[in-house]
């Protein structure tokens, strides 16, 4: 059977990040994107097949692929291509919003208070419990297609607003029904307290016993997250909890260390985590610990300005080698935000990343956060063929707020934004 074959030809500057991939995401440089001038990109049955500069590239070197005189010709206008964008973090599935909280905090209230009068979380909970499937998925397919619009090809998605193993399922299937781009999704049952249940202890009891199995067993998700935080999940339950995950054979990752020095991405590290996510509070020497893992740091500074509170100390964790990665932290409460230029940005002035590290931390950092760092986030032979066309030069990416300039999206060689 002869395979669809595209080809991708006049494209002004192709940023690989091939040198990125070879470090792992550590220590990045410029010198990492590794750019390709006046390139070429070919692929077949939406995995790259060839990719090199323009005077390198002969259509019988594709013979092997399939009938490559068949090939479909695209003519890329000298424009710029980088691999699609990953979002890596967020609260995608839900009904309602929260913008009276957003009033609170605006006088004073701390996160915690809110959650203790019945905002936060569990605010969202009530809204997205009375939600039909069909009015969850209409809300979430027109957000996923915003981030589609910014050059997002592989999106994760959280339950965590059911707090119940019949609404988290809802959620997730909601997660899966999504298109557009690739879908990650995880469990967040471990989101906040129940309101099904008198205490965390009761709940963890309840997720560990009734829901992880049948999350694992169903495939409702692959990866679980959990909120380790004074007031929500203390190390105890949350040791427990990644226990049970881990022996059902479900990724880790662990919402841990935003708000204090608790001690959550010491114990999440236990678990050889693909990710450790906010890690606001994160100290110097579990710093070190995190560089000599494979766990990714995904710092979401989005939520560090809603909640008007520090970020995390970006700097020092490039430095001593950890592979971070960035993303919105989209949800309805502490980062009602979908816009990738604005957290970029964010990053760069807040957290002194530099526009390399940022681009890499976008796109192979935050697809090794999700262990797809195989198929995603860099551009080479055999990884899918996904990939964002810019209007102008890479150097303004991440630079004007509101401005985020992808003039088409890519995804296993086929177009799926909705510009024209």
């Amino acid at each position: 059977m002869h395979k669809r074959i595209f080809v991708f030809e006049n494209i002004g500057e192709i940023l690989t990040l091939n040198g990125a991939q070879l470090k792992g995401g550590r220590r990045i440089n410029e010198a990492d994107l590794s750019i390709i001038n006046n390139g070429v990109m070919a692929c077949a049955d939406g995995r790259i097949v060839w990719i090199g500069s323009q005077d390198k590239f002969n259509l019988k070197d594709l013979q092997s692929w399939g009938d490559h005189k068949k090939a479909q010709f695209i003519d890329l206008k000298g424009k710029s291509v980088l691999p699609g964008f990953v979002e890596c973090h967020t609260h995608l599935v839900f009904a309602g919003n929260r913008s009276h909280e957003f009033e609170w905090r605006m006088q004073g209230q701390t996160y915690q208070e809110i959650a203790a009068k019945g905002g936060g979380i569990l605010s969202t909970v009530k809204d997205t419990r009375k939600a039909s499937f069909s009015d969850l998925l209409n809300l979430a397919q027109k957000r996923t297609q915003r981030f589609v619009d910014q050059g997002v090809t592989c999106l994760e998605v959280k339950s965590g607003y059911g707090l119940d193993l019949n609404t988290e399922i809802k959620c997730l299937q909601v997660a899966g029904a999504l298109s557009g781009p690739r879908i990650v999704r995880t469990y967040l049952g471990a989101h906040a307290r129940s309101p099904d249940y008198p205490d965390l202890k009761e709940y963890n009891r309840v997720m560990l016993n009734e829901i992880l199995p049948q999350i694992a067993a169903e495939k409702y998700a692959e990866r679980v997250d959990i909120y380790i935080e004074k007031g929500f999940f203390d190390l105890e339950l949350a040791r427990e909890y990644l226990q049970k995950a881990s022996q059902l054979g479900l990724h880790i990752v662990a919402h841990s260390d935003q708000l204090s020095d608790f001690g959550g991405t010491d114990l999440a590290l236990e678990f050889s985590p693909q990710s450790v996510d906010h890690a606001v509070y994160v100290n110097d020497r579990t710093i070190q610990r995190l560089s000599q893992s494979g766990t990714v740091g995904v710092l979401l500074p989005a939520s560090d300005f809603y909640l008007k509170m520090r970020y995390p100390p970006a700097r020092a964790m490039i430095e001593a080698g950890v592979c971070v990665a960035i993303s919105t932290d989209f949800n309805p409460g502490t980062s009602p935000t979908q816009d990738l230029s604005f957290v970029g940005l964010l990053a760069r002035m807040e957290m002194k990343m530099t526009l390399a590290e940022v681009i890499c931390a976008y796109t192979f950092g935050a697809a090794k956060a999700l262990g797809k760092s195989q198929d995603c986030g860099s551009l080479d032979v055999g990884k899918y063929c996904d990939f964002s066309v810019l209007n102008g030069s890479w150097q303004e990416l991440f630079y004007s707020v509101g401005h985020h300039p992808v003039e088409a999206v890519y995804r296993s060689g086929e177009r799926i934004d909705v510009k024209e």
